[in-house]
């Protein structure tokens, strides 16, 4: 299926390793130029590279996303480059696995200002491009902790449910506008990237494809989707058992 995507620009951040990375595959993949970003610039020169030699154009900038100036100038430099900007996949890494009792005020804000503020920056920065260019589609990942909480995984917990809170109501004042532009959170289960190493899962654990992730997304940000906005949509293979 054609997702009507082709000649369009998207920005993923965080997007040289796992998830993100599978996000800007795919949309490259659809025709459309990608703006991709991280930390580590050997991790960044490779992504950028792999993308080229499937044929995508490709903007890469080293970027640290929970930096609060760092979403705006990656817009800003996306439009620069492309003279547009129609697809937003807000990214960023994961906090450090803690039990509730044991969080400190320093550690919950430095979770919300990776997951949580870090995409509300994002799509603020972005919507003035879409709404002039009449299409818009912003995705941010999220986590399957935000309909059953991990335990131990409290940071997580506490933030994207907060950026799920949010992206809800945004939804909502999008729908109301003229423009097709649309806001939706996409919450992953386990896949298999370097962060569930980090969080100790097993080998032999049953986990996603990347890949396959980000064609969900990638439909998402699709001219077909026009009426997917506000939705959570929970990618964990029936991992979780909440209703």
């Amino acid at each position: 299926m054609d997702l009507g995507i082709g000649g369009r620009v998207a920005l993923v951040t965080a997007s040289t390793r796992g998830l993100g990375r599978a996000c800007a595959e795919a949309l490259a993949a659809e025709g459309a130029s990608v703006t991709v970003c991280g930390r580590d610039p050997a991790a960044l020169a490779v992504a950028v590279q792999a993308l080229e030699v499937a044929g995508a154009a490709v903007l890469g900038m080293v970027a640290d996303v929970t930096d609060p100036g760092t979403p705006g100038r990656l817009v800003d430099a996306t439009v620069e480059r492309f003279g547009r900007l129609d697809m937003v996949v807000a990214n960023a890494g994961g906090p450090p696995p803690m039990r509730a009792l044991q969080v400190d005020d320093d550690a919950v804000r430095a979770a919300i200002e990776a997951n949580l503020l870090t995409s509300v920056r994002l799509v603020r920065a972005a919507v003035p491009h879409m709404r002039a260019g009449g299409f818009g589609r912003l995705c941010c990942i999220s986590s399957y902790t935000i309909v059953q909480a991990a335990p131990t995984l409290a940071l997580s917990n506490l933030a994207r449910t907060g950026l799920w809170a949010w992206a809800k109501t945004a939804a909502a004042d999008l729908a109301s506008e003229a423009a097709d532009i649309t806001l939706n959170v996409v919450c992953p289960g386990p896949h298999a990237t370097e962060r569930m190493v980090q969080l100790g899962a097993p080998p032999d654990a049953v986990m996603g494809n990347p890949a396959d992730f980000g064609a969900a997304v990638a439909f998402l940000c699709s001219a077909q989707a026009r009426f997917v906005n506000g939705a959570a949509l929970v990618i964990d293979g029936g991992a979780t058992l909440a209703i």
